[in-house]
């Protein structure tokens, strides 16, 4: 019996490693002993990000919800139990643009568009903030392929919050 559990302890990392739907971003631990999630837990949750990254840099505030969904994926809930939402304004609306335009503004490739890609591919859905956006010179036609522009993050948050959204505080 403790050559089985050290089997599946020696070999629980492999398992966990290979269920990431978000790939080459959201780096986890393994918790074995955690509290038990109930197979009812719907996860909505809608995260902030405002601070924009370093040009041609990545946005570890929207590698939060890569860490999010493959973290809980991996300690078994299902995919369609994630519903995450971004709420992206200030200096991180650039961060949003599609890489040509990205690439045309900063002369270099927008690192954050293949992470919010998949993120759209994970039931995550992403709004800008519509007065971020205008301030910041960004056009909904410049937006990577999916994000929506909202009047204002303040809308945004309102409107998921309605839905059931609660809002993560890190």
């Amino acid at each position: 019996m403790k050559y089985l559990l050290l089997l599946v302890l020696l070999i629980s990392p492999l398992i966990y490693a290979t269920e990431q739907p978000i790939k080459g971003y959201g780096n986890y631990y393994s918790v074995p002993e955690h509290d038990e999630i109930n197979d009812a837990t719907v996860f909505k949750i809608a995260f902030d990000v405002g601070d924009g990254a370093e040009k041609g840099k990545k946005n570890n505030s929207m590698n939060s919800l890569a860490r999010f969904i493959n973290m809980h994926v991996a300690h078994g809930v299902k995919p369609k139990k994630i519903q995450l939402a971004l709420v992206v304004h200030g200096s991180a609306s650039v961060d949003v643009l599609a890489n040509s335009e990205y690439k045309q503004r900063f002369n270099i490739d927008n690192k954050n568009q293949n992470l919010i890609k998949q993120l759209l591919n994970s039931n995550t859905m992403v709004y800008v903030c519509g007065q971020s956006a205008t301030h910041f010179k960004v056009a909904p036609e410049q937006l990577i392929k999916g994000v929506k522009m909202s009047l204002s993050a303040m809308t945004a948050h309102a409107q998921l919050q309605q839905q059931g959204y609660t809002l993560n505080p890190f």
